[in-house]
């Protein structure tokens, strides 16, 4: 039984002053977390939201259907002109993120210090 995707947006600074939102994701990411994924990153002000972040830390489980909608995100964001980095998948999530290619929209980083440190 795949458990509800949770998403909040926490608002940090970057080592260079930045301001950087981080969307930080809770549970499995299915074709049911449209809402908690893209709904959550649309919502976001284009304008100011130019550093992101994704936090996988707390998120078990990411089909096929999730790993779409989080492909569909960061087009969206790489035609906003918006940088996206993401941290906290498992080694296998790294690794199935690698071989579909998300390396090329987005940085991926073991820690949200070690993303922080690249922006």
């Amino acid at each position: 039984m795949q458990s509800e995707t949770k998403s909040r947006v926490d608002q940090l600074t970057s080592p260079a002053g930045h301001p950087v939102t981080v969307l930080r994701f809770e549970g499995d990411i299915a074709s049911t977390s449209k809402e908690a994924v893209l709904g959550a990153y649309q919502a976001l002000p284009k304008t100011t939201a130019k550093l992101i972040l994704l936090d996988f830390t707390k998120v078990d489980y990411i089909n096929s259907s999730g790993i779409a909608l989080v492909i569909q995100m960061l087009i969206e964001a790489s035609n906003n002109a918006q940088k996206v980095y993401a941290y906290g998948l498992s080694a296998h999530f790294t690794k199935v993120f690698t071989m579909v290619g998300i390396t090329k929209y987005a940085g991926l980083f073991p820690s949200q210090a070690e993303a922080m440190a690249a922006l």
